[in-house]
């Protein structure tokens, strides 16, 4: 995936965003996968970003879905989402709203740059 800008609002359809945003443990989400696909990196190195900056992603911003959320939750929902596949090794992470914000910063930061 080659990387452009990072979340370029003015290509996406309000659609394409909302069939990508999941009520789960009560909060409003979506997943790594579809998170990555917009800021058009690899899911592999977002989560490395993340990891990096543990301490700015809160449980209320950013957590892991356990097994039966993956299976339940998503996999009914296979349908709408660009995530469940049997590539996963884990179980994917979600963000809420304010989670995807801290994450922009994280990934406009010059320290933290996914040029690779």
């Amino acid at each position: 995936m080659q990387k452009n800008n990072l979340f370029p609002l003015e290509s996406l359809h309000e659609k394409e965003i909302e069939k990508c945003i999941y009520n789960i443990r009560g909060q409003q989400v979506m997943l790594d996968s579809d998170v990555a696909y917009f800021f058009q990196i690899e899911t592999k190195k977002l989560n490395q970003q993340v990891k990096r900056n543990v301490s700015r992603f809160p449980k209320d911003f950013c957590f892991q879905l356990n097994k039966e959320e993956t299976d339940t939750i998503l996999r009914s929902q296979f349908v709408t989402s660009n995530l469940v596949s049997s590539k996963r090794r884990y179980n994917p992470y979600v963000f809420t709203e304010h989670g995807i914000i801290v994450l922009s910063g994280v990934l406009r930061s010059k320290d933290h740059r996914c040029d690779n």
